[in-house]
Protein backbone atom coordinates (compact mmCIF):
# COMPACT_ATOMS: atom_id res chain seq x y z
CA UNK A 1 0.00 0.00 0.00
CA UNK A 2 1.21 3.33 -0.59
CA UNK A 3 -0.26 7.00 0.78
CA UNK A 4 0.86 10.59 0.84
CA UNK A 5 2.36 10.94 4.65
CA UNK A 6 -0.05 12.97 6.00
CA UNK A 7 -2.53 10.25 4.69
CA UNK A 8 -0.36 7.16 5.68
CA UNK A 9 -2.79 6.54 8.75
CA UNK A 10 -6.56 5.06 9.95
CA UNK A 11 -8.57 1.73 9.84
CA UNK A 12 -7.66 0.34 6.58
CA UNK A 13 -3.59 1.29 6.67
CA UNK A 14 -3.34 -0.07 10.23
CA UNK A 15 -5.86 -2.87 9.93
CA UNK A 16 -3.70 -5.96 9.17
CA UNK A 17 -1.15 -5.33 11.95
CA UNK A 18 -3.99 -4.64 14.38
CA UNK A 19 -5.77 -7.85 13.63
CA UNK A 20 -2.22 -9.49 14.02
CA UNK A 21 -2.25 -8.71 16.90
CA UNK A 22 -5.60 -9.49 18.68
CA UNK A 23 -5.88 -12.70 16.39
CA UNK A 24 -2.73 -14.48 15.09
CA UNK A 25 -2.63 -17.55 16.48
CA UNK A 26 -6.29 -17.68 17.94
CA UNK A 27 -8.41 -17.71 14.62
CA UNK A 28 -8.04 -19.44 11.42
CA UNK A 29 -6.48 -16.45 9.79
CA UNK A 30 -2.95 -16.32 7.61
CA UNK A 31 -0.40 -14.81 10.36
CA UNK A 32 1.04 -11.59 9.88
CA UNK A 33 5.09 -12.16 9.85
CA UNK A 34 6.62 -8.54 9.14
CA UNK A 35 5.20 -5.10 8.38
CA UNK A 36 7.46 -2.10 6.94
CA UNK A 37 7.10 1.54 6.01
CA UNK A 38 9.35 3.87 4.29
CA UNK A 39 9.00 7.58 3.15
CA UNK A 40 10.29 8.54 0.11
CA UNK A 41 9.66 11.70 -1.72
CA UNK A 42 6.56 12.78 0.53
CA UNK A 43 4.53 9.16 0.30
CA UNK A 44 4.72 6.21 2.78
CA UNK A 45 5.11 2.33 1.25
CA UNK A 46 3.68 -0.32 3.21
CA UNK A 47 4.79 -3.96 2.55
CA UNK A 48 3.47 -6.79 4.25
CA UNK A 49 4.35 -10.01 4.25
CA UNK A 50 1.72 -12.73 5.36
CA UNK A 51 1.76 -16.53 5.62
CA UNK A 52 1.17 -18.34 2.32
CA UNK A 53 -2.12 -20.11 2.41
CA UNK A 54 -2.19 -22.96 -0.43
CA UNK A 55 -6.10 -23.31 -0.26
CA UNK A 56 -8.59 -22.26 -2.97
CA UNK A 57 -10.97 -19.10 -2.23
CA UNK A 58 -14.69 -20.24 -2.25
CA UNK A 59 -15.28 -17.74 -4.98
CA UNK A 60 -13.81 -15.97 -7.75
CA UNK A 61 -16.03 -13.29 -7.14
CA UNK A 62 -17.71 -12.36 -3.58
CA UNK A 63 -21.73 -12.95 -5.34
CA UNK A 64 -21.34 -16.82 -4.61
CA UNK A 65 -22.11 -18.46 -8.02
CA UNK A 66 -26.28 -20.55 -7.96
CA UNK A 67 -24.63 -23.97 -8.36
CA UNK A 68 -21.80 -23.51 -5.43
CA UNK A 69 -21.47 -26.58 -3.11
CA UNK A 70 -22.22 -26.94 0.54
CA UNK A 71 -19.42 -27.37 2.35
CA UNK A 72 -19.26 -30.20 5.47
CA UNK A 73 -20.17 -30.12 9.35
CA UNK A 74 -16.28 -29.78 10.04
CA UNK A 75 -15.84 -26.17 7.90
CA UNK A 76 -19.18 -24.66 9.15
CA UNK A 77 -18.23 -25.35 12.65
CA UNK A 78 -14.94 -23.81 12.36
CA UNK A 79 -16.05 -20.79 10.27
CA UNK A 80 -18.80 -20.24 13.21
CA UNK A 81 -15.90 -21.05 16.23
CA UNK A 82 -13.56 -18.07 14.95
CA UNK A 83 -16.24 -15.81 14.44
CA UNK A 84 -17.63 -16.38 18.01
CA UNK A 85 -13.72 -15.52 19.03
CA UNK A 86 -13.72 -12.49 17.31
CA UNK A 87 -17.06 -11.26 18.74
CA UNK A 88 -15.78 -10.91 21.67
CA UNK A 89 -12.74 -9.49 21.16
CA UNK A 90 -12.50 -5.71 22.20
CA UNK A 91 -11.32 -3.12 19.96
CA UNK A 92 -11.91 0.71 19.12
CA UNK A 93 -12.31 0.18 15.86
CA UNK A 94 -15.51 0.27 14.04
CA UNK A 95 -16.84 -1.26 10.65
CA UNK A 96 -20.48 0.22 10.68
CA UNK A 97 -22.24 3.46 12.04
CA UNK A 98 -25.36 4.17 13.15
CA UNK A 99 -25.05 7.73 11.27
CA UNK A 100 -24.52 5.44 8.38
CA UNK A 101 -27.31 3.89 8.12
CA UNK A 102 -29.44 6.58 9.60
CA UNK A 103 -28.83 8.27 6.03
CA UNK A 104 -28.44 5.30 3.78
CA UNK A 105 -31.13 2.95 4.84
CA UNK A 106 -34.00 5.34 3.62
CA UNK A 107 -31.89 5.90 0.86
CA UNK A 108 -31.60 2.63 -0.52
CA UNK A 109 -34.46 0.69 0.91
CA UNK A 110 -36.72 3.34 1.33
CA UNK A 111 -37.48 2.42 5.08
CA UNK A 112 -36.67 4.02 8.17
CA UNK A 113 -33.36 2.96 9.29
CA UNK A 114 -33.35 0.70 12.92
CA UNK A 115 -31.40 1.64 15.48
CA UNK A 116 -28.78 -0.68 16.34
CA UNK A 117 -28.89 -1.73 19.89
CA UNK A 118 -26.55 -4.63 19.74
CA UNK A 119 -22.97 -4.61 18.91
CA UNK A 120 -19.91 -6.61 18.55
CA UNK A 121 -16.35 -7.22 16.97
CA UNK A 122 -16.67 -8.53 13.44
CA UNK A 123 -14.66 -9.64 10.45
CA UNK A 124 -16.50 -6.81 8.51
CA UNK A 125 -16.02 -7.94 5.12
CA UNK A 126 -17.05 -11.79 5.17
CA UNK A 127 -17.79 -13.01 1.73
CA UNK A 128 -17.17 -16.25 -0.51
CA UNK A 129 -14.05 -14.51 -1.74
CA UNK A 130 -12.19 -13.61 1.72
CA UNK A 131 -12.94 -17.79 2.91
CA UNK A 132 -11.11 -20.38 1.76
CA UNK A 133 -12.63 -23.95 0.74
CA UNK A 134 -10.36 -26.08 2.58
CA UNK A 135 -9.83 -25.17 6.22
CA UNK A 136 -11.76 -22.23 5.91
CA UNK A 137 -8.90 -19.37 6.73
CA UNK A 138 -10.51 -16.26 7.04
CA UNK A 139 -8.50 -13.78 4.68
CA UNK A 140 -8.25 -10.02 4.40
CA UNK A 141 -8.66 -8.10 7.59
CA UNK A 142 -7.89 -4.31 6.88
CA UNK A 143 -11.59 -3.64 8.04
CA UNK A 144 -12.32 -5.39 10.71
CA UNK A 145 -14.07 -3.45 13.96
CA UNK A 146 -17.56 -3.03 15.85
CA UNK A 147 -20.63 -3.64 14.00
CA UNK A 148 -24.26 -4.84 14.94
CA UNK A 149 -24.42 -8.42 16.22
CA UNK A 150 -24.73 -11.01 13.36
CA UNK A 151 -23.11 -8.48 10.92
CA UNK A 152 -20.62 -11.30 9.68
CA UNK A 153 -23.11 -14.09 9.14
CA UNK A 154 -25.96 -11.25 7.26
CA UNK A 155 -23.17 -10.45 4.96
CA UNK A 156 -22.36 -14.02 3.80
CA UNK A 157 -25.97 -14.51 3.69
CA UNK A 158 -26.62 -11.99 1.82
CA UNK A 159 -23.40 -12.33 -1.09
CA UNK A 160 -24.63 -15.77 -0.79
CA UNK A 161 -28.56 -15.67 -1.83
CA UNK A 162 -28.08 -16.97 -5.62
CA UNK A 163 -27.03 -19.97 -3.85
CA UNK A 164 -29.95 -21.32 -1.83
CA UNK A 165 -28.19 -24.19 -0.35
CA UNK A 166 -25.63 -22.43 1.33
CA UNK A 167 -27.80 -19.96 2.28
CA UNK A 168 -30.02 -22.38 4.46
CA UNK A 169 -26.41 -23.72 5.62
CA UNK A 170 -25.35 -20.31 6.59
CA UNK A 171 -29.03 -19.70 8.63
CA UNK A 172 -28.67 -23.23 10.18
CA UNK A 173 -25.29 -22.28 11.50
CA UNK A 174 -25.76 -18.69 12.88
CA UNK A 175 -29.42 -19.07 14.22
CA UNK A 176 -28.88 -15.12 14.87
CA UNK A 177 -30.01 -14.43 11.78
CA UNK A 178 -33.78 -15.12 13.20
CA UNK A 179 -33.53 -13.02 16.34
CA UNK A 180 -34.31 -8.98 15.82
CA UNK A 181 -30.32 -8.10 16.25
CA UNK A 182 -29.46 -10.68 12.94
CA UNK A 183 -32.71 -8.82 11.13
CA UNK A 184 -31.14 -5.37 12.31
CA UNK A 185 -27.91 -7.10 10.68
CA UNK A 186 -29.04 -7.92 7.63
CA UNK A 187 -31.10 -4.96 6.71
CA UNK A 188 -27.63 -2.89 6.96
CA UNK A 189 -26.08 -5.54 4.98
CA UNK A 190 -28.83 -5.14 2.27
CA UNK A 191 -28.07 -1.43 2.28
CA UNK A 192 -24.36 -1.68 1.50
CA UNK A 193 -24.88 -3.79 -1.34
CA UNK A 194 -27.98 -1.77 -2.29
CA UNK A 195 -25.36 1.05 -2.54
CA UNK A 196 -22.77 -0.56 -4.12
CA UNK A 197 -24.97 -1.61 -6.80
CA UNK A 198 -25.81 1.80 -7.47
CA UNK A 199 -22.21 2.59 -9.32
CA UNK A 200 -22.70 -0.66 -10.69
CA UNK A 201 -21.25 -3.45 -8.99
CA UNK A 202 -23.10 -7.08 -8.72
CA UNK A 203 -26.09 -5.91 -10.64
CA UNK A 204 -27.10 -9.74 -11.08
CA UNK A 205 -27.67 -9.53 -6.92
CA UNK A 206 -29.87 -7.10 -6.90
CA UNK A 207 -33.68 -8.97 -6.92
CA UNK A 208 -32.08 -10.86 -4.50
CA UNK A 209 -31.30 -8.30 -2.09
CA UNK A 210 -34.95 -6.36 -3.22
CA UNK A 211 -36.67 -9.52 -2.59
CA UNK A 212 -34.71 -9.72 1.09
CA UNK A 213 -35.14 -6.39 1.84
CA UNK A 214 -39.04 -6.80 1.32
CA UNK A 215 -38.75 -9.98 3.47
CA UNK A 216 -37.11 -8.14 6.50
CA UNK A 217 -39.44 -5.30 7.15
Amino acid sequence: MSAPQDKATGKIWEGNRKAAELFDGRVTKPALYDAVEEIKDGNVYLSELSQYVDEQICSPSPVLSPNAGVFPDRWWGSLRADLDYVAKVSTDRVAVRQEWADRSVPRFLDMPAPQITEWETAHGDLHPANLTAGTPYLLDWEGFGRAPVGYDAAMLLVYSLLAPGFTQRIRETFPVLETEPGRVAQIIVVTELMQSASRGDYPELVPALQALAADLT
